[in-house]
Formats: C-alpha cells, structure tokens, sequence
C-alpha cells in the first residue's frame, strides 16, 4: 500500500510536470491557429461577384431581371410568372458573412491582431470586410425587408436573431460605410482582396457610392435624411470616371467562370434570353448598345424572347440571347457604374436636394453608360443623335420617367439594382406578367424568407411578419413608397 501511494504520487508529479511542459502536445503544428484572412477575403468576394451575376445555380440572381423585364426565360417559363415566393438567403449568412465578420473580428481582438497583420494592416482589412459586409446586408435587405442583423453572425452565441427593422439597417448602413472609409491607416496592403486590389482610394470612393446611392432609396420614405445622407456622401468622393467602375472579373476557369457562360456554353442549356420588353424599347430609341447587349438569333436579327408567354412560342435560337460582352468566360459582373452614380445625382438634381442641373448630369449618366458598353466603338455624333430623340431628350416634365428608364437600360445585367430602382419610381413602365402562377397579379415587390424561417427561429418569424406583413412577394419593403 505504501509503495502504491508513493507511485501514485509520483504519477501526479509527472502529470503535472507534463502539463506544464508540453501543454502544446495537442496541437497540430500543420494547422493554422486562425483562419487566413486573406484567403477568407478571397471567399467572400468571390460570392460577391456571383449575386452581381445574373445566373447561379439556381435562378436566385436572375429572378429581378425577369421582374423588370430585362431578361425572359426560355424554356422553363415559371420565374417571370412569379412562380417562386420563397427565396434562402442562408448562404449569404453562413458564407461571405461569416467570413468578412471573421476577418474584423481577428483584425480588431488583441489576441489575433498580430497574426492577422500578416496579410495587410489590421485596419485595411477591417475596412474591407466592413464595407463589403454592409453591402450584402443591404442586398439582403433590399430583397426581403427587415432580416437579421444586430444580432445576426453571433454563431453558437444566438442561433435564432430577431429580425431588426429595415429602417434601422440602414441607419447602421449608413454608418458603417462611413466609418470603414476612414479605417483604412496607409499600412501594408490586404492580401486577398481580388475586386479592387486592395486599393484604398478607390475603396473610399466604393463606399461613398454606396452611402449616395442607399441615400437615394430614401426619397419616397424619409427624404430629410435621405437628402442629407447624400451630399454628406457626395462631398467625401464618389466614382468619377468609368475607370473608377467596380466590378467582379471572372476567368477563363471552370470553377470560377461567368455563371452565362456556364449556362450558354459549358451546359448548353441557354435557359434565358433579353425579353421582347426590352429588345423592343431599344429598337423604338435606335439605341446603340443593342449589339453590345444582345446576340443577334439564327437568322442574324435582334429578337426579345416573349415575356412570361406559357407555353414557349420557340426555341432558344429564336430569340437573342446576351452578347459576348455579358456572357463570355471572362465577362465582367458590375458592382456599380459611374452611370449609376451619374443618374443618382440627377435625380437628386431634379428632386432639389442639390444644386446639380438634372437635364447636364442626366445626358452624361447616358454618355457614361455608352462609353462603358460600347468602348472605342463609341462617337459623340451617335451619342448627340441618341439623346436628341422625343423618347430620349429630357425636359423637367418628363424628367423622373426619363432617368429611371435609361437608368433601366444602363443597369442592364445589373437585376437587383434595376429592380430596386423600378420598386422606388415606378420606371420605366412595366406591364405585369398576365399568365401568372401562385396567385400573383402584379410585378413583385420583395422576396419572401426562407421556410427554415418558419421552423428554426419561429418566435422571431412570427413578431416580423405581425411587424412586417404579410411574408409573400407583395408586402412593400420599408423605402417602396411608390
């Protein structure tokens, strides 16, 4: 018994003394103790350019373009018949969310700021991932209304948030942007950044772009603050040239392609084409983008799929699918343009929240628009020709109609902004699909939440849809006051 106690006593020294020496028995020296930012980064963004481009796995992203009638659909004629009222929009919390909150996070804790400063400054990356952060919860909330927000990306620490107003998202919004813009320090570069190189001048501009424009969502709903938002936003630094336009580069990859090019090319299955809409009312303008957006069809001419027409009158090579410049390997996903902002400003000219004159920043938001698509096939002689037209010239009278729908036309492939723009102003005008499936008599107004909603944060769901309304496709998010 005596030497059992004693062996057992020495067993505990020599626990002890293993403890306190080899504590890191357990560690995998091949493993990161924190994700790589950077590489995080790169994740992130990679989904940014995806929810820009018009097709996804599934029709998520090209849903608002049949809305505004941009876009029709071929073969399976469901979506622009407003088939589909419940949209997820899991992913974006459990993808790019997570990793952009990971990345301020390891960039702003004192214990992980030292291991983050390996790929950048802990404040550029931080002012990276909040700018981009705020982004996809506004394209979130643009979409459905009041989401999760404050206490959304908490992980274990809440697995069911309430849904915050959308109101209050955009006043944080509003915020974020402006203090992510001033968290950039001049320090080392962040590693990963695949949008705009890790370029801090053009990620201030980006982000004063995004204020204008949030701002602009407010005309209808609370043009004080929407007025004062905007030329607080203007005065920091907006684009200024279509060399300040953000966009998402794809590449000549498999596994990281255009999304159109994967469903023209790769998978054969050309499931959409520009609606007749569309296809027409540049026709009726001789506008010159035409070639620029659309394919010409098997018998060489500009033709628009016929919108929600059930059955399909034809097939694919009938109608004019997206021009190379839109569905190439390697073609583009706009983020947002200097015609954007261009036309933001007029609007705002025009609403008097400015001193700009709306008629000189309306004619170059159209100029902008045709420089970007058409490049060095562009002249100043079509260009005058083109704004000279009855349908096209401004006058103060028309002045709303006329931004809103040329604004329709240089968004094109831009879905959700056109989208958001259509729901705000009611241009250009749009007549409803007529042959409609789930009950739907008019061009929807938001997307509904996902059904795990309704099972996995039910307390929350109920309190929103009471606050909200309705969750369907017509129940107005907080800025439609059209």
């Amino acid at each position: 018994m005596k030497g059992y106690t004693i062996s057992l006593f020495a067993g505990l020294l020599l626990g002890t003394a293993a403890c306190n020496d080899f504590g890191d028995m357990n560690v995998n020296p091949n493993s990161a103790l924190s994700p790589n930012t950077a590489s995080l980064l790169t994740g992130a963004e990679r989904t940014v350019g995806a929810i820009n481009s018009q097709v996804g796995p599934s029709s998520f992203n090209m849903t608002p373009a049949l809305y505004v009638q941009q876009f029709s659909d071929v073969t399976y004629i469901e979506d622009s018949r407003y088939k589909t009222i419940n949209f997820s929009y899991n992913g974006l919390y459990a993808g790019p969310l997570v990793n952009l909150q990971q990345i301020i996070d390891q960039n702003t804790n004192e214990s992980s700021r030292g291991l983050a400063a390996a790929y950048g400054s802990n404040g550029n990356q931080a002012a990276i991932a909040r700018i981009l952060k705020a982004y996809i919860f506004q394209f979130i909330t643009d979409r459905w209304g009041d989401v999760p927000y404050s206490q959304a990306l908490k992980g274990s620490a809440n697995f069911s948030p309430a849904f915050d107003t959308q109101q209050s998202i955009y006043t944080d919004l509003f915020k974020e942007w402006k203090a992510a813009a001033a968290q950039f320090d001049g320090g080392k570069a962040a590693s990963g950044d695949i949008i705009l190189g890790s370029n801090a001048t053009r990620w201030k501009k980006f982000a004063a772009s995004l204020r204008l424009l949030a701002a602009l969502r407010l005309s209808k709903v609370d043009p004080t603050t929407g007025k004062t938002e905007f030329n607080a936003a203007l005065a920091d630094g907006v684009l200024a040239s279509n060399s300040d336009n953000v966009s998402y580069t794809f590449l000549a990859d498999a596994n990281n392609e255009n999304p159109l090019y994967t469903n023209y090319t790769r998978s054969n299955r050309k499931d959409f084409a520009l609606s007749n809409t569309f296809v027409n009312y540049l026709k009726k303008v001789n506008d010159p983008r035409l070639p620029v957006f659309a394919a010409p069809n098997l018998k060489g001419e500009y033709v628009g799929a016929p919108y929600a027409v059930f059955p399909a009158p034809g097939k694919a090579q009938d109608w004019s699918l997206a021009g190379s410049a839109i569905s190439s390997q390697t073609s583009p996903a706009y983020l947002m343009t200097y015609a954007q902002v261009l036309f933001a400003q007029a609007e705002a000219a025009q609403l008097g929240w400015t001193s700009g004159n709306a008629k000189s920043l309306y004619e170059a938001a159209i100029k902008a628009s045709m420089q970007q698509w058409l490049g060095s096939n562009y002249t100043d002689a079509a260009y005058t020709t083109y704004i000279a037209q009855s349908d096209v010239a401004f006058t103060s009278a028309n002045a709303l109609e006329r931004i809103g729908t040329q604004r329709w036309i240089a968004q094109f492939n831009q879905g959700t902004e056109s989208w958001n723009s259509w729901r705000r102003t009611g241009y250009p005008t749009l007549t409803p699909a007529t042959n409609t499936l789930n009950g739907g008599t008019g061009i929807p107004r938001r997307l509904a939440y996902p059904v795990t909603e309704t099972t996995l944060n039910a307390t929350n769901y109920a309190a929103v849809v009471a606050r909200q309304g309705k969750d369907d496709q017509y129940t107005r998010v907080w800025w439609d006051k059209q």
